[in-house]
């Protein structure tokens, strides 16, 4: 095969052929290498570039194949690991310049455990400043741009991983979410991900030195952006590997048992008072059609208030934020992250002392009422976002332009409050003034069922198309 035609391959068809002996591990990581310099130049999504270790550890992978030792589940697949994550002797700058020299003693548990499975990582991913923006721009690496076109954010936090894995830098891209930082870059690069559920995937930075927020630690998962829903079925089971590192993780296998019956779909396409644009409503259609079709059984019906969990979980958390992180935003943060920051605190006011922990205890409530729903529902099919993407820096324009980013993402954040997993996956090419664009809808699933949410965003794709075949027909 040619470096055209592998770099195309997805993570899954990938490993089955290097371990078929069809190609090498240096072919598929030299592959994806020579895309990311024909490409990224235009992006910005890689701003470490890891090309020369990740050949030498492609070569020692070859070896270890032709001498007989046993491959992981990855061997030779290329990723990229997003900036704000510890890999051994790389700057975890989290987009802030004052950062650019801390340089990580050793491997965060999700670069561990992507290696231990014979991943190899060929670059580093941009990421906003403190990772707290739905847009990915900062004045230490730049920005980046989203390759269906500029009239179009790339999403953040994890925009760089987002942007990378659907231009075909690597097969799988790492990142993580406190707030939707995985689904906004998928939904805005038309890739598929799973917010994993809390304590799903280990996480921990050698490199930091006082432990984060309880929000910040119950709210943020690690997990990965993809091309299609199979390669989560292949990749995910090595992220959730143990790490003591992390002393709550929750060592449970990827695959729960079968659900009785047609499962259950909770189908809704309230937007609490937003306006529901008419591609984002025919994408709710597109997605449900496909799993009727599947076999899966609608019912429309609302789940328990989404509004009311996720405004207060975000308020909760920019109670935290405001409590321990606005004295190093303002310390180190630009001017254009600190005005952010002061309109966040005006579209979800934050919850401060007495209240802020009544409101954190409050996230109890909201879980319970949800776990009961799923008992009857072990999925829920919901809208994303209630509009098409926004465009780049939308969030630097005041009141109107936060709330269209943030404030209307009750969906996103409320699913982190309360520690549910949810699957995002594009449902529609929309064709709209600016430009063509995909459309995703969010999966939410049963506690420790991210398995099922994979499937039903499998069953979507099927019929859907993977979007990376129509956006690289654009790119050429």
């Amino acid at each position: 095969m040619t470096d055209t035609e592998i770099w195309r391959l997805s993570a899954t068809d990938l490993a089955a052929r290097i371990k078929a002996g069809e190609i090498s591990a240096e072919d598929s990581v030299s592959a994806a290498i020579q895309r990311m310099q024909t490409v990224n130049p235009a992006l910005n999504a890689v701003v470490g570039d890891c090309s020369a270790e990740a050949l030498e550890q492609a070569r020692a992978l070859d070896k270890t194949r032709r001498d007989g030792a046993p491959i992981g589940p990855l061997h030779g697949v290329p990723v990229t690991i997003k900036v704000n994550v510890d890999q051994k002797g790389h700057a975890t700058t989290n987009g802030v310049t004052a950062l650019k020299d801390l340089i990580a003693p050793g491997d965060a548990p999700i670069v561990a455990n992507l290696q231990k499975a014979g991943a190899v990582v060929i670059g580093r991913t941009n990421t906003p400043e403190f990772s707290f923006r739905a847009d990915t721009d900062n004045p230490l690496h730049g920005r980046t741009h989203n390759p269906w076109g500029k009239h179009i954010s790339p999403g953040g936090s994890s925009g760089g991983a987002g942007a990378a894995v659907m231009a075909g830098i690597g097969a799988l891209a790492h990142g993580n979410d406190i707030g939707g930082s995985l689904r906004f870059p998928a939904a805005a690069n038309g890739a598929v991900t799973v917010k994993p559920g809390l304590g799903r995937v280990p996480a921990w930075n050698p490199s930091q030195t006082v432990e984060r927020g309880m929000l910040a630690q119950s709210m943020s998962v690690q997990g990965l952006i993809t091309r299609s829903a199979e390669d989560l079925h292949l990749s995910m089971p090595t992220m959730i590997a143990s790490d003591p590192r992390d002393p709550f993780h929750v060592p449970l296998p990827w695959r729960g048992e079968p659900v009785d019956g047609p499962i259950k779909v909770a189908f809704t396409k309230n937007t609490f008072g937003y306006d529901l644009h008419p591609e984002v409503e025919a994408a709710l259609d597109a997605a449900r059609a496909a799993l009727e079709d599947a076999g899966y059984h609608f019912e429309e019906v609302e789940p328990p208030d989404v509004f009311d969990c996720g405004r207060t979980g975000y308020r909760a958390l920019m109670g935290e934020v405001w409590t321990l992180m606005k004295g190093d935003i303002d310390a180190y943060g630009s001017q254009t992250v600190r005005d952010i920051f002061e309109v966040y605190f005006q579209e979800f006011p934050p919850f401060l002392d007495t209240e802020l922990v009544q409101m954190m205890a409050k996230r109890s409530h909201y879980a319970r009422r949800w776990s009961l729903f799923l008992e009857d529902y072990p999925l829920v099919l919901t809208p994303f976002l209630p509009q098409p993407f926004f465009k780049p820096d939308r969030d630097t324009e005041g009141a109107p332009g936060v709330h269209e980013v943030l404030g209307c993402a009750v969906y996103s954040y409320a699913m982190n409050f309360i520690g549910l997993p949810s699957a995002c996956v594009p449902a529609r090419l929309a064709n709209l003034p600016k430009g063509p664009q995909p459309i995703s809808v969010q999966i939410v699933a049963r506690r420790w069922r991210e398995d099922i949410a994979v499937d039903a965003a499998a069953a979507i794709e099927a019929r859907v198309g993977r979007m990376c075949e129509e956006l690289w027909n654009r790119m050429a």
